[in-house]
């Protein structure tokens, strides 16, 4: 009887599907265990073999989990908003739902076709109004919330508006805006709506203001750092700028330190728990306020401006020789004199064009401009010449510095480019960079009163000082900034904004969803406005509550709605709750109470580590906000976070000759110069050979091959390989249709498991999967013979029993610490043993299913059902490890003559040293090495060795 994976696969996913065997339930008496993967974003492109990877170790770990007696929630969904879906819509024409809706087709085929225990019946779809009007929902909750540092996390805006309203702000200890008026009880009664609103905004989670951002014209929108790869767009790779908008931001800033503190309570790798450390940027040190100097430029009125900086070396105070403001702080435009006005402007212009990570990164290039300007030093009142350069980031700390060339690389390198004076405070000490890199070791030289100290006393003393200057404050200061919420596109979740006098109102949570509207193209406008400003009917009714023409526009009871989208990453903040609530419950708020408490949080999270500082951070302040507000019962999102590796791709290259359409086989190319061209990897086989004609004919971009002259080698013409990241641009995508076509989803998964370690990068190899497939064969006629069933109810030999136990103790320990690639290793050693035993028994080879269903869960339930078992094997029990059944009974002794291995001889264990040596002696090998000789000695280590010596 043949193993026909096709067909058996095929059978068990429509019977998976038919009788909902997978779907989770918010009662049960089983301990809970919820599984997730970070849910795709469903491209054009669908799946390549790379992306299951994740998938298919967290359904290994949910399937090992319900075999544990867990009731396992293991959902999938889509992230279905996103800039991809527009740009096509842009180019084709066609709304984004609906090739959104065919993408996500082709996902859902291939992913049940691989076999995974998703609960397909809790599906999210972050497009689906259903969905988004949670999104919404939340969205006004931010706005309805403000941070009080007193009690260390948000609370409703009332509370606010109460304390305002019955003694002012003078006691209100809260994350806000800088530079915050006070104002008292009275004054607040007296200020009008538009202005109390404005005030409001100050102190809201979510607010309006103008920041920088990272503008893409191409695009028509604002990107995020990480959708920007070395100064341009990752999407398109089109040029990026910086300017200013007013945008939607976050005040994630208000979290920083909880969400630093949180990582010492989840279960996360030390290097992504270090990124959002890094990211998030803690330091401790001080405020300096610097006094702006009186010149020609400056008005009387702007004469008290004041230059903000934050250090975390108040102790080099006295080593600032220059200030430097980032490009786009904002007291450039007034404090540069008129000389230096052009040069300041071009450089502000050529900045512009760079993205902050660009900026960040960049160590070599030294670059700045005078603004003509001068500081006051808070100590010496020496004039401090003010400069700027784009070294510095206006959303990093004040956007200024104080540069200290001194004991500072970047502040020297600075210095010498435009010889700007070094004055050296460290003069007679040891100042070399292991040194100041110490702190400690460093004694401050050159003050009055800093003198001989070291790092920590000095700096309190300029502290204490500063503070008795009013010029300063110790201080500690996050790199973390307020995420830029805003994003000026059209398929993403419309906010639920109108706005009255120009300030945003929002839309009771009653009317909830404000579905996207309808438009004619899904570019900005003519004059730049977002897509939404093509919409018509795009107003708000405050009397019908609903969304009407704009021709209705009134200002009294019809006002305009917000033009712009949220990004890409809202929906995604909260998804994992949304999983929690069956779908025929889903009427109330995002989650109901019992969904929440039964699941808490997830237990286990699979995903990429691209995510690190996106979707893991912004998730982790959205559960700590909706937690402060009560409506969730936890801290953290995920308790257990594993980032898979990733599968690289084999490309192939062609190479051509710079100077004309010859193509040189890799062996000739020599040291000719050709450019390398990929090309499709499907025209290529085992020994690296190129199928010429079939590249010719190919319809995507055979015509640049068509008049082409390919030199050969030995007759055939050899393409270069090389391992890359698997991408479509690079022609080395391997489609798991083909593959699962070819060998079966069981082999496709048991390989990838099979590459190599989770986390680790590792090349795909489509020659390498026979080799699995091969023993998914041998396993299936471990069972099936040519007759049929071989299994029978044979008693178990001792053999069977140890093989079965050992690989029991394996593959959990392996399961548990997710070492999937050495569990295929230890299946492939128990078959190859079973079967040189002979082993029939359906005592060993029954459990045995149930070790390998997580694995291989299609080719485990046809067998499981051979057996006669009625349910599937999901509901089996994983089996027990009986350590009796490794405990070894007999021993195989080496037996040596004068230290040379003669002979093997198998005693009992329990054999005592004077039995063993009488054994031995009296065997019939023993007596022909001898050859009637009387040995000098016998020497026997017990369960180890006999040693006879003549």
């Amino acid at each position: 009887m043949k193993y026909d994976f096709n067909s058996i696969e095929k059978k068990w996913q429509d019977y998976w599907a038919k009788n909902q065997t997978f779907k989770a339930t918010n009662i049960s008496d089983k301990p809970k265990y919820y599984v997730l993967d970070m849910f795709p974003y469903p491209s054009g492109a669908g799946l390549h073999v790379g992306h299951p990877l994740g998938y298919i170790a967290s359904d290994i770990y949910a399937r090992y989990k319900r075999h544990k007696g867990f009731n396992v929630l293991h959902p999938q969904g889509y992230d279905s908003f996103g800039l991809p879906a527009e740009q096509y819509a842009i180019q084709t024409g066609q709304h984004p739902a609906v090739t959104t809706e065919a993408n996500i087709k082709t996902y859902r085929r291939q992913l049940d076709q691989i076999g995974f225990s998703f609960d397909w019946s809790r599906e999210v779809r972050t497009s689906n109004p259903e969905y988004y009007k949670w999104t919404q929902w939340i969205f006004i909750q931010l706005f309805e919330s403000w941070y009080n540092n007193d009690s260390n996390k948000a609370e409703h805006i009332d509370t606010l508006i109460e304390a305002f309203t019955s003694e002012g702000n003078k006691n209100i200890n809260a994350v806000c805006d800088d530079n915050i008026e006070l104002f008292s009880a009275e004054d607040w009664a007296n200020y009008s709506s538009e202005e109390q609103q404005d005030i409001l905004l100050k102190y809201r989670l979510t607010y309006l203001a103008e920041t920088e951002v990272n503008w893409c014209p191409a695009l028509g929108t604002v990107l995020a750092n990480d959708e920007i790869v070395n100064g341009v767009s990752e999407r398109g790779s089109h040029p990026v700028v910086r300017k200013k908008m007013t945008q939607w931001s976050m005040r994630i800033s208000a979290y920083a330190e909880r969400l630093l503190q949180g990582l010492d309570t989840i279960d996360w790798t030390d290097s992504l728990k270090e990124s959002q450390k890094n990211w998030i940027g803690k330091s401790v040190g001080a405020s300096v306020s610097f006094n702006v100097l009186p010149n020609v430029t400056l008005s009387e009125v702007e004469e008290s401006l004041k230059i903000d900086v934050f250090t975390t070396r108040p102790d080099t105070i006295f080593g600032v020789s220059f200030m430097t403001l980032a490009p786009e702080h904002e007291l450039v435009s007034q404090i540069t004199t008129a000389a230096q006005k052009a040069e300041v402007e071009a450089y502000i212009e050529a900045t512009a064009k760079r993205s902050e990570r660009d900026r960040m990164a960049d160590v070599k290039t030294i670059s700045g401009a005078f603004t003509g300007a001068y500081a006051e030093h808070p100590f010496s009142k020496e004039p401090i010449p003010i400069w700027i350069g784009d070294y510095v980031l206006a959303g990093y700390g004040t956007g200024a510095v104080m540069s200290v060339p001194c004991g500072d690389q970047r502040d020297y390198d600075f210095a010498k480019h435009f010889n700007i004076p070094i004055p050296n405070i460290f003069e007679g000490v040891d100042i070399s960079k292991e040194a100041f890199a110490s702190k400690d070791n460093v004694k401050i030289a050159n003050s009055d009163f800093l003198n001989g100290m070291n790092y920590k006393k000095a700096s309190k003393r300029a502290i204490y000082d500063l503070e008795q200057l009013g010029q300063g404050e110790g201080k500690t200061n996050y790199r973390l900034r307020d995420a830029v919420f805003s994003r000026q596109r059209y398929w993403g979740e419309p906010f639920p904004v109108y706005y009255v006098n120009g300030m945003p109102q929002m839309i009771d949570a009653e009317h909830l969803p404000i579905k996207l509207p309808e438009v004619e193209k899904y570019l900005p406008t003519e004059t730049g406005e977002p897509p939404l400003g093509r919409a018509d009917v795009w107003a708000w009714d405050v009397n019908q509550n609903s969304v009407v023409s704009n021709d209705l526009i009134d200002h009294k009871t019809v006002f305009p709605l917000e033009l712009n989208t949220m990004p890409g990453w809202a929906g995604s903040s909260w998804y994992f709750f949304r999983y929690m609530e069956d779908a025929a419950n889903r009427d109330g708020v995002f989650a109901s109470e019992d969904a929440l408490n039964y699941w808490e949080n997830v237990d286990l999270y699979i995903g990429g580590s691209e995510h690190a500082t996106g979707h893991l951070l912004y998730s982790r302040f959205w559960v700590k906000l909706l937690k402060d507000r009560g409506f969730v019962n936890v801290e953290e999102p995920f308790k257990k976070l594993i980032n898979q590796g990733m599968i690289l791709g084999t490309s192939a290259f062609v190479y051509r000759d710079e100077s004309n359409n010859t193509y040189y086989s890799k062996g000739l190319v020599g040291d000719k110069n050709v450019l390398p061209i990929h090309v499709k990897v499907q025209y290529v086989n085992a020994s690296d050979e190129l199928d010429i004609e079939g590249l010719k004919s190919d319809g995507e971009f055979g015509e640049d091959f068509k008049d082409a002259e390919f030199i050969l080698e030995d007759g055939a013409y050899k393409v270069g390989r090389d391992v890359e990241k698997m991408s479509k641009s690079k022609y080395n995508v391997v489609n798991p249709d083909d593959i699962v076509a070819d060998y079966g989803a069981d082999s496709l998964r048991l390989y990838e498991m099979f590459l190599g370690p989770l986390e680790q990068y590792k090349p795909w190899n489509t020659a390498g999967i026979t080799g699995v497939h091969n023993f998914l064969k041998k396993f299936w006629k471990l069972y099936i013979g040519d007759n049929g069933l071989k299994v029978n109810n044979a008693q178990p030999t001792a053999d069977n029993l140890k093989t079965l136990h050992k690989t029991i103790k394996k593959v959990e320990e392996d399961i548990e610490n997710f070492s999937f690639n050495t569990s295929v290793s230890t299946f492939m050693i128990a078959v190859n043993e079973l079967t040189s035993q002979k082993c029939t028994s359906k005592d060993v080879l029954e459990p045995l299913l149930v070790l390998i269903s997580p694995y291989a869960p299609h080719i485990a339930e046809e067998l499981w059902s051979q057996l006669g078992n009625a349910n599937s094997i999901s509901t089996a029990s994983f089996p027990i490890f009986d350590a009796s059944h490794l405990v070894e009974s007999s021993k195989k002794y080496p037996i040596s003559f004068n230290g040379k291995m003669r002979f093997t001889l198998e005693l009992p264990m329990d054999m005592s040293k004077d039995e063993i040596e009488k054994t031995v002696m009296a065997h019939e090998k023993t007596i022909a090495q001898l050859d009637g000789r009387t040995p000098k000695k016998v020497i026997v280590v017990p369960g180890k060795i006999v040693n006879i010596v003549g």
